[in-house]
């Protein structure tokens, strides 16, 4: 019978360490527990681009003459 859990082998994508038990869900990189945000599902370098749920500002908030586009 095969395991039910999926292991990860090779080097963090951004340190290079050996200890890689996660991937990306945007970019697909391999990283280590330094380079993971378990909150967002994301390594540290697209979280960083992503940014978090609150970093948003809430349109009240903005000064003047800033459009908002919703979709």
């Amino acid at each position: 019978m095969l395991p039910t859990t999926m292991s990860v082998a090779g080097l963090c994508e951004i340190c290079e360490r050996p200890d890689v038990d996660h991937t990306c869900d945007r970019c697909g990189r391999l990283v280590c527990d330094r380079h993971w945000d378990k909150d967002i599902g994301m390594c540290v370098e697209c979280g960083g681009e992503v940014g978090q749920p609150g970093d948003r500002k809430s349109p009240e908030n903005m000064p003047d003459g800033v459009d908002t586009y919703r979709f």
